[in-house]
């Protein structure tokens, strides 16, 4: 049913169980792996330059932001793959999406910033809204 399908994940609650419908549909029909994309956008970017300095610690600390889902994949099997995106998240998101012809994309409800949601809309709305597939949003 979904062969291609496209995770977005921040290490959010939200995003966690957005990770748990991904492997549950993965297990359904073994297609491609699954791709995680994780979004950094130009302030947090700056931050991390800031804090971190070396490129290395960065990319490890961006990593680590996904260390629950890449753990839960793993346990269950299911094989995947991860992509850090640069930009803003909701249109990064559906450009790659969009680019990349996934089946289903799987986003949490709500991110990190639930203020930004609150005042620009939300990221999962967005890409609902845009991509040219299936959007599965989950609480």
């Amino acid at each position: 049913m979904f062969k291609k399908i496209l995770l977005a994940s921040d290490g959010s609650t939200h995003a966690q169980r957005a990770a748990e419908k991904a492997v549950h549909l993965a297990q359904l029909d073994r297609g491609e792996p699954v791709t995680i994309a994780y979004v950094v956008d130009g302030a947090t970017s700056k931050s991390d330059v800031l804090s971190q300095g070396s490129k290395e610690l960065i990319e490890l600390k961006r990593r680590e932001r996904l260390n629950e889902t890449e753990q839960f994949f793993e346990k269950e099997d299911v094989p995947y793959e991860v992509k850090i995106l640069k930009g803003e998240p909701g249109p990064t998101l559906i450009k790659f999406a969009n680019e990349n012809e996934f089946d289903l994309v799987i986003i949490g409800s709500r991110g990190l910033n639930s203020l930004q949601e609150m005042v620009l809309g939300s990221v999962s709305h967005k890409v609902a809204k845009h991509v040219q597939c299936p959007v599965m949003i989950v609480k």
